[in-house]
């Protein structure tokens, strides 16, 4: 970002396509070696794109999209967060849907900043714990949310893609503060 200001805002229609890029590339980057890379080269920005414009359009407000824009560089990542899925069953905790940045922009603190947000707006709004899903072999993503306060809770989910195995492992962040 090179000192550019970060501004963390709601997702907009017009910025479906710029975050299909965002998601598309990143998990092209962040899932190399651990999802099959045929996957990885099929996956199509502009489908994309069409099911984010659908979902946003058609939402129903649970859902919380925001992008991270600096100045002069345009959309730099994304997050979606909303109530906990537990199965079909929504509870009142919070759930870290998707993270993702622009590959060139690991490292510079939009994840930090996106992420810190997310949480901010999940307790603002009274949930007690916030989940998040992750890869159980993306190491990188895994230190990430430990240094933000998750921690793996034991909880692991079976995850395919192309026939492959890829198993995810869910991490839990208290949000309120225990009352006393």
């Amino acid at each position: 970002m090179n000192g550019d200001r970060l501004d963390i805002r709601a997702m907009t229609a017009d910025d479906c396509d710029r975050v299909a890029e965002i998601r598309v590339r990143g998990w092209q980057h962040a899932y190399r070696g651990l999802v099959p890379q045929p996957y990885l080269d099929g996956l199509d920005v502009a489908a994309d794109a069409e099911r984010h414009r659908e979902r946003l359009l058609r939402g129903d407000g649970r859902v919380v999209n925001l992008v991270a824009e600096a100045d002069g560089g345009g959309l730099t990542g994304w997050a979606a967060f909303g109530p906990y899925r537990d199965g079909d069953v929504l509870t009142g905790d919070a759930e870290l849907y998707a993270l993702y940045l622009r590959p060139e922009s690991v490292g510079h603190g939009v994840g930090r900043a996106l992420l810190t947000e997310a949480v901010r707006r999940c307790s603002a709004a009274g949930h007690a714990r916030m989940y998040l899903w992750v890869l159980e072999g993306n190491t990188r993503a895994r230190r990430f949310y430990e240094r933000a306060g998750f921690a793996a809770d034991g909880g692991e989910e079976p995850f395919e893609v192309d026939g492959v195995a890829v198993p995810e492992v869910r991490y839990a962040k208290d949000l309120l503060a225990p009352r006393g």
